[in-house]
């Protein structure tokens, strides 16, 4: 079943800390099967308050989207991206393809 990892910017501290964040993050997508489906894109609000970003990558799996979070290609880039933007990350399963 797919998965997808979610990131929804609240607030942006730092605009060329966090580009640089989105060059080494890229890199870390190297030997996973992912597809970037969103990329900070424009927002139109509904409900609630609207964050500043949304990034969404699929991943085949759970598993998947968690082997790429903790792989430690990325786990030496997250901290930059804390560093730069608060907000809220989260994994969530998909629903089975047909």
């Amino acid at each position: 079943m797919p998965a997808y990892f979610i990131v929804f910017r609240d607030e942006m501290k730092n605009a060329d800390q966090y580009a640089a964040y989105g060059q080494k993050a890229r890199a870390s997508f190297a030997g996973h099967d992912m597809k970037a489906l969103v990329a900070n894109g424009a927002v139109t609000p509904l409900e609630g308050v609207a964050p500043d970003g949304v990034v969404v990558l699929e991943f085949p799996t759970v598993e998947a989207a968690k082997a790429w979070y903790h792989s430690p290609a990325y786990q030496a880039v997250i901290g930059e991206r804390l560093a730069a933007s608060s907000g809220r990350a989260v994994i969530v399963e998909g629903l089975p393809p047909g």
